[in-house]
């Protein structure tokens, strides 16, 4: 199947053949944000949807996966923590379910992805930077998508613009582009590079079609700058800049530690985890990675201060993800709208260049 806009110019791109959507364009998986409601009207829009399952127990992420397939039959998929304790499980949950894409926030373990490529599951890493694609390319991935630092929530230092070029070069499977896309000239451009589609997170937060309250909506739209922080959980995370990030930018050691113990607990009672639970997935998340156990805890912020402002509609007692993207946009259209815009957009633009073409 083919990427077609509402003009009926064809983008027809390694991604849209990959997973079969028709369009080139990918809504990542936001934890509290990425849920049915958002992820529906992105397959029903013609892009790849995927749900965020950071946030959802097994049981509340099978549910989510049913609600999504009872309202479109279109390619959807799911982004899965490769160390969480229960990762087998949930592969288990995407494979009972014919899911079509699995992603990643980390890079899996090479046993995950055969296992999901085994069973007809389409697997498309995150990474950060290019040794990080060769090796999950090397261990079967059937894409990656590659985040620059203009993102949202954990990213790195390295622009866009540098990352995807290096990453397009080092590897021979499709490549998804993330950080600073919003319109159609943005897809043209990756598309130039050699990508095969762009991811955004921010863009799909900020439509209609989003389940964030308004009111927290609004701040994203009246802010308009962020900040990377390490206070949240002990890893670069880029937010909205606000009270709440000025203040624990300004706190010490030991109040951090005591925040991250308080919603530590809140969240092993959201979750239904017990602490061993919580301490096995501790040392996963510590396995393999340069992290002290102080940053395992001060990850428990996490869920909870996004799930106040995402959730709760408390941005004053909460932290908001959000990519640099957020500075240029000024409107709530539905998801339709969006995609629908940024093919079209990109196909004049693509048109455009080649107009400059001397024969």
């Amino acid at each position: 199947m083919t990427g077609t806009s509402t003009d009926g110019q064809v983008l027809d791109t390694p991604l849209t053949r990959l997973t079969g959507v028709r369009h080139p364009v990918v809504q990542t998986g936001m934890g509290w944000v990425a849920g049915p409601r958002l992820v529906t009207a992105v397959a029903n829009a013609g892009g790849l949807g995927f749900l965020a399952s950071a946030t959802m127990t097994l049981d509340q992420l099978g549910r989510a996966v049913h609600a999504v397939k009872e309202r479109t039959d279109a390619p959807f998929g799911v982004n899965l923590r490769a160390d969480a304790g229960d990762a087998d499980d949930r592969i288990d949950l995407l494979i009972r379910e014919d899911v079509r894409v699995a992603s990643f926030a980390l890079a899996p373990r090479r046993e995950l992805i055969s296992r999901l490529k085994d069973a007809g599951i389409v697997v498309i890493p995150s990474v950060g930077a290019r040794r990080h694609a060769e090796k999950v390319v090397g261990w079967g991935a059937d894409a990656v998508l590659v985040q620059g630092g203009e993102g949202g929530g954990h990213t790195g230092a390295v622009a866009t613009t540098l990352l995807l070029p290096q990453v397009v070069d080092a590897v021979d499977v499709p490549v998804i582009a993330a950080g600073g896309f919003f319109d159609g000239r943005g897809l043209a451009a990756a598309l130039a590079y050699g990508a095969a589609g762009v991811a955004m997170g921010t863009r799909f937060l900020l439509t209609s079609d989003s389940s964030v309250p308004d009111a927290v909506k609004r701040v994203y739209l009246e802010t308009g700058e962020t900040v990377v922080t390490r206070r949240v959980d002990g890893m670069p995370h880029r937010v909205l800049r606000s009270g709440l990030v000025d203040a624990l930018e300004g706190s010490g050691r030991v109040g951090g530690l005591m925040r991250a113990l308080r919603n530590g607990a809140r969240f092993k009672n959201l979750s239904g985890m017990s602490w061993r639970e919580m301490i096995a997935d501790g040392r996963a998340m510590k396995h393999g990675k340069d992290l002290s156990w102080a940053q395992v805890l001060m990850a428990a912020n996490t869920p909870m201060l996004l799930k106040a402002a995402m959730v709760d509609g408390r941005p004053d007692l909460g932290v908001m993800a959000s990519g640099q993207v957020v500075g240029v946009i000024d409107d709530l259209p539905d998801c339709a709208q969006l995609i629908g815009g940024i093919v079209a957009g990109a196909a004049e633009a693509i048109a455009a260049q080649q107009s400059l073409l001397v024969r």
